[in-house]
């Protein structure tokens, strides 16, 4: 099943959330501002990306400028961060199978439909 995390009040992830629709396949929308992924899951979306997890971070989020932007973190920091203050995920996120893409152009999330 096709699983896209979303944000309503994104246009990119509205964009995305479109092109799954018309697309005419079966998908799951997550809400991930209310339905945040565990560790575990970001841990294992990132691997999916194929990117270390400071890629997956909206950099120019306040929370992320205000307290974070020029301080050393891990990765397992990062993570962390994600799960507590997920306005931090990059979005939208789609996954499909093994395959997964930040619709960052949107045009990456019809590579795998």
């Amino acid at each position: 099943m096709i699983k896209i995390y979303h944000n309503n009040r994104c246009s990119k992830s509205r964009i995305g959330l479109k092109l799954l629709e018309d697309s005419g396949k079966e998908f799951q929308v997550v809400n991930y501002l209310e339905n945040t992924p565990d560790a575990n899951e970001l841990k294992k979306m990132i691997s999916m990306l194929g990117i270390k997890p400071i890629e997956l971070v909206r950099k120019n989020e306040s929370i992320w400028k205000e307290n974070f932007k020029n301080k050393k973190l891990t990765d397992a920091e990062i993570i962390d961060l994600m799960v507590q203050n997920p306005k931090l995920i990059e979005r939208p996120i789609v996954i499909n199978g093994n395959k997964a893409v930040i619709g960052r152009p949107s045009e990456k999330i019809i590579d795998i439909l």
